[in-house]
């Protein structure tokens, strides 16, 4: 041990007492502030099944692999780090004896080729990630970057280091080989054995690159301890927790059922809630709870949520990701205040902090950022941490959810900020009104009479079984929904489904007047209340259906993907557990069965639209795919398909509001669609066919589509199979609409209206 060992070895304890002084304080400050959400008990367990997760995404990258060519580098940089930590507390020893290594393990040759494996793996990964970086700078691909947004200087900072670190494991390796203190197998060391033999015999040098490898890893540990919000840092310790804390135990995402309403960490009752004390979802960023403040601090900035959304694909100005950051900065910017105790009541006074002067000692920046409302428009200090544009943009389709490699959950978060939006400042897109008062007093968005909710079985040569108090030897209740009763489009899917049914000789069932919403689109738009009240009512209903039937036999057969997720994922909460199943599913076993044999294919290129609530929500993406291939159609795939698939853009009730930003989405999916040149797009939902008949008639106004291209439920086509000379066939009509198995054809949305309003831009 020279003296420039023992200077280097000093310098290095040093600046190592500082550096993790920084942030282990930083760890605290951290914790203590994550803690300043609400209580939610729900996390807690159980323990292996949630560890079991934990292990799997991180070990195996299971969904850091959604994106392939990113995966495997981080793969490496995670690695990486964990185990090149071993080696950067080596350095402490490097640093003042060159001949140090770890007792029993570091003369191994399976030691030597990990740390031959972690340096090179890092050094590789580090500059692959910066490379993709570049390559999706978007200096050049503008809104398509899914970097748009992220802080680059503190990404290739954390890839600088990783670099160094990687670098400096090499060198150490190779300036022991090169002065004769390790002479390992060149299996061992296959890249710093040959690179050795290029360098001189100098001790000296290895306790510089220990130094440069110790040095490097302490700047991080300054630079992050003293910046809690660079999460693309901090994801490499909150991760883990968010992985394990993740809302779904069994691993799933937090997708299908919302989040219920919680209040200090209890579901909220509205027969007893107090808006005084009760926490009515999210109006103040310390409404979230603390797992929301655990995702916030977790965002690595990678914009993969970004680069799905439909919304900002689109041109709005929703983008998943800086609504995570930008909840993340407001709420480490009023941490202080609210570490100290302060607190406003619902008129904004403050209750918190008393004194001749509550606020001293709080820095003024917490101080005004604690006066900026969460959601709101404006410029200057009267800015909303959230843009009400933002915040109702969202189509709560779950591609943000899907993607995100950390497990934060953006859809809940959005609807919590709606519901205070809704329920408590009544501040909402005018829209709405109409759909909120028709659910109250009519029990369906559109305004309908709940007498006409049999309309749809006019035309058919059949009787349909309407509940008449005995559910008799029916095995399924089938849940027409309110677009399947009430709107043109949808009722030809519902009258496909049920002549399917009375085919193949299944037994069913429908409720007629006695039905009504499920409550989707109130509960997606934020009223909770009005959810509450629809959903109590159906399930109140359903249960005297099913009365003496057990729970396992309790069948109800869907066709609109948003009543499937309802009653299957959000009634049981509610008292109301039964085994849901949507159409394309159920017909697709008949068919399985032989009960449908499709005798007339259909020698047709089909395109299918995967509805968010049935494929991305509830993981249904084979059974219509192969209805359309029993069809005997030809299935050709969008290029964003499955769990990639686009929202139609009518989700978490945008269906009933306009969209005055950007393109339409529907608009857009119909020109995704229209590049696999399909005589037919095929989906599974009745709002999905509402968006994209839509979408193709304003194509076809503009001479883009061909007139003969149409949209159909995946029911339709089987049932044209089915039925041997229907004349369903392409271009069969002169209205330009769809023509039907009854030879009834759809008419072009800018001559009838639907539930959605057309701008006079898209008549054109």
């Amino acid at each position: 041990m020279g003296a420039l060992q023992i200077t280097m070895g000093v310098i290095a304890v040093l600046i190592s007492v500082v550096a993790w002084s920084v942030f282990v304080s930083g760890v605290i400050r951290q914790v203590r502030i994550i803690r300043l959400g609400q209580p939610d008990s729900t996390r807690n367990g159980p323990f292996w099944p949630r560890l079991r997760t934990l292990i799997k995404e991180f070990a195996a990258h299971t969904r850091m692999n959604k994106f392939r060519h990113v995966g495997p580098w981080h793969w490496l940089v995670m690695w990486g780090f964990l185990l090149g930590s071993l080696s950067v507390f080596e350095a402490y020893g490097e640093v003042f004896v060159p001949q140090f290594t770890w007792p029993i393990i570091g003369h191994w040759s399976v030691w030597q080729l990990a740390l031959e494996l972690l340096g090179l793996g890092t050094v590789v990964g580090g500059i692959a990630l910066a490379i993709i970086r570049q390559l999706n700078h978007p200096r050049r691909a503008e809104r398509q970057s899914r970097f748009a947004g992220s802080n680059f200087g503190q990404a290739y900072f954390v890839e600088a280091v990783v670099v160094v670190e990687g670098l400096g494991i090499l060198g150490v390796k190779a300036f022991k080989i090169s002065s004769g203190i390790e002479d390992p197998a060149l299996w061992s060391s296959f890249v710093t054995k040959p690179i050795a033999t290029l360098l001189p015999t100098s001790t000296a040098a290895v306790s510089v690159m220990a130094l440069i490898k110790l040095l490097s890893a302490m700047i991080w540990l300054l630079v992050v301890g003293r910046t809690l919000t660079m999460g693309v840092a901090w994801h490499r310790f909150s991760a883990f927790f968010n992985i394990y804390f993740k809302r779904e135990a069994d691993g799933g995402v937090a997708l299908g059922a919302l989040k219920p309403m919680m209040s200090e960490g209890k579901p909220l009752d509205f027969e007893e809630a107090d808006p005084e004390k009760d926490v009515f979802g999210a109006g103040k960023v310390e409404d979230f709870t603390w797992k929301g403040w655990l995702d916030f601090s977790t965002c690595t900035e990678c914009g993969r949520c970004q680069s799905q959304c439909p919304a900002w694909n689109t041109g709005k100005p929703l983008s998943p990701k800086l609504v995570i950051t930008q909840l993340r900065d407001h709420a480490y910017a009023k941490a202080p205040y609210l570490l100290a105790g302060g607190r406003k009541d619902v008129t904004g006074e403050e209750i918190g902090l008393t004194g001749d002067n509550p606020y001293a000692g709080i820095d003024v920046l917490a101080i005004a950022e604690a006066e900026r409302p969460l959601v709101g428009g404006g410029d200057g200090a009267e800015a909303g941490v959230i843009d009400p544009d933002v915040l109702w943009s969202c189509t709560t389709c779950g591609a943000c959810v899907e993607q995100c490699p950390v497990d934060i959950e953006h859809v809940d978060h959005i609807v919590d900020m709606r519901r205070y939006q809704v329920m408590i400042e009544s501040n909402f897109p005018s829209e709405l009104n109409g759909m909120f008062k028709n659910l109250e007093n009519k029990g369906n968005p559109w305004g309908q009479n709940a007498r006409d909710r049999l309309a749809w079985t006019e035309d058919l040569d059949f009787e349909v079984p309407v509940f008449d108090g005995e559910l008799g030897e029916a095995e399924y209740l089938f849940w027409v929904g309110c677009a399947g009763a009430f709107e043109d489009r949808a009722k030809k899917t519902t009258r496909a489904v049920a002549e399917l049914l009375h085919i193949a000789g299944v037994k069913y069932t429908v409720l007629g007047p006695e039905e009504t919403c499920t409550g989707d689109p109130a509960r997606r738009a934020g009223n909770e209340f009005v959810f509450q009240m629809l959903a109590q009512q159906n399930v109140e209903v359903l249960n005297s259906v099913f009365e003496g039937v057990e729970k396992a036999k309790r069948k109800i057969v869907v066709t609109c993907a948003h009543c499937f997720n309802t009653l299957a994922n959000e009634y049981p909460d509610l008292g109301g557990t039964y085994e849901v199943v949507h159409h394309t599913q159920l017909l697709n076993r008949l068919v399985r069965e032989k009960r449908l044999t499709p005798v007339a294919p259909i020698a047709e290129d089909v395109t299918y639209h995967d509805p968010c609530y049935l494929g991305r929500h509830n993981k249904v993406y084979e059974a219509p795919r192969e209805l359309v291939g029993a069809s005997g159609a030809s299935l050709r795939e969008m290029p964003r398909h499955a769990d990639r698939s686009m929202c139609c853009g009518a989700g978490g009730a945008r269906m009933w509001m306009e969209e005055r930003i950007g393109k339409r989405i529907n608009v857009e999916r119909v020109d995704e669609a229209l590049g696999t040149a399909p005589s037919k797009i095929a989906t599974g939902c009745p709002f999905c066919r509402v968006m994209l008949t839509d979408g193709v008639t304003a194509r076809q106004n503009e001479g883009k589509a061909a007139e003969n291209v149409e949209v159909v439920d995946v029911a339709q086509l089987l049932l044209s199979a089915v039925k041997r000379g229907a004349p369903a066939t392409v271009g069969a009509s002169t209205s330009g609409g769809e023509a039907e198995a009854d030879g009834k054809a759809d008419l072009p949305t800018d001559q009838v209206g639907t539930g959605t309003v057309q701008p006079d831009e898209d008549k054109r």
